[in-house]
């Protein structure tokens, strides 16, 4: 299977730029890579900041984007997202019985959960007893799982990131239950980061994905400003094998020189130059 995970689009009222950048034509230049080299994907799944301001025009931009894709796409919420004016314009998106966008669905043989992260006026990661409830009641129902969500539930080690990761409170009884079940949950996905962090969490490899926007700077002695920088944008491929998992990350906005070599031994042998 292969599953399409972009994240961090960060869309504006159209025409307004974000960060120096037009986020909209970011975002529909991966989505025509996806259509042109990936149409054989299961799912494009996009895991929240999907606009940035939470503005109504930045939604109605984004479901016109997606509208005409032959490829079903998943949507998540992130901390720049505004919960109500998203479900306003998603009117028909499932949410569970408390209004979070959290929902699930079964492709293949494995159950894919996608996870609401956000809490209220705060960049900061929030996963409450009863969003907890409602996943633990996801993975005991199923025999495999793939977890989607928008903010990192563990810390990375980048001191100003790890302010507005999910909050410790939610943090530790999260960590319980993903070990609870880590047996039957292949991977964790996730963005927020705008940078690519892969790791293992309460037993489950995870992976992060770069932004569509600008990128993160890792920073691992910056505890107060985050960094960031107009630096190439990318989206993940994953593919997957039974519990197999592969990540591909595709620099889909690259217009500059590409190099066609063979895989034969002397194609890379040292060019000989002639004596004078």
């Amino acid at each position: 299977m292969k599953i399409i995970h972009i994240s961090d689009i960060h869309l504006t009222v159209p025409g307004e730029e974000m960060g120096g950048l037009d986020p909209h034509v970011r975002f529909n230049q991966a989505l025509r890579h996806v259509a042109e080299h990936h149409p054989d994907a299961a799912r494009i799944v996009i895991t929240g900041d999907l606009a940035h301001w939470g503005e109504r025009a930045a939604y109605e931009a984004l479901k016109t984007a997606i509208s005409g894709l032959n490829i079903p796409v998943r949507l998540m919420i992130g901390n720049h997202d505004d919960r109500a004016q998203f479900r306003a314009v998603f009117g028909d998106h499932p949410i569970d019985p408390h209004g979070f966008v959290n929902h699930a669905e079964t492709v293949g043989e494995t159950r894919f959960i996608y996870l609401d992260s956000v809490g209220e006026r705060t960049h900061a990661g929030h996963f409450c007893s009863a969003r907890r409830a409602w996943l633990a009641a996801e993975l005991e129902s199923c025999a495999r799982a793939r977890i989607f969500l928008h903010h990192n539930p563990m810390p990375l080690g980048l001191p100003a990131e790890d302010k507005i990761a999910l909050i410790a409170e939610h943090r530790a009884p999260l960590h319980a239950l993903i070990r609870q079940h880590a047996a039957k949950i292949d991977y964790i996905h996730f963005g927020h980061v705008h940078a690519p962090v892969h790791g293992v969490f309460a037993g489950v490899p995870f992976a992060s994905v770069p932004s569509t926007g600008n990128q993160s700077l890792p920073d691992m002695n910056e505890s107060e400003f985050l960094q960031g920088a107009p630096m190439a944008p990318a989206y993940f491929v994953i593919c997957t094998e039974g519990k197999d998992t592969t990540i591909h990350q595709i620099p889909f906005a690259w217009d500059g020189p590409i190099t066609r070599t063979g895989t034969g031994w002397e194609d890379w042998a040292k060019p000989t130059v002639a004596a004078e």
